[in-house]
């Protein structure tokens, strides 16, 4: 007996707890509060970024092409051929 009301003991707490989060989810209140807190925000990233200073574009003509010339005396490694001989 006492097993039973344990359980639905159990499941009037789980399902209590799922309408009460969604009543609250969906109220009226959240989601004013929720428009107010975006709306906010969404001035605060306006007005900081009125005030955001502007850097200068110091990056003209930065990269430098070298030629790159391979000596004839370099010796070469052939890596895969290193793995057949096993």
């Amino acid at each position: 007996m006492i097993k039973e009301v344990k359980y639905i003991f159990y499941l009037v707490t789980i399902v209590l707890f799922f309408v009460l989060t969604i009543k609250f989810y969906f109220s009226d209140d959240n989601k004013k509060n929720n428009f107010r807190s975006i709306s906010s925000i969404n001035e605060k990233i306006n007005i900081y970024s009125i005030n955001l200073p502007l850097l200068i574009n110091d990056t003209d003509n930065i990269i430098e092409y070298v030629e790159n010339k391979v000596s004839k005396n370099k010796k070469k490694y052939h890596f895969w051929k290193l793995l057949e001989n096993d």
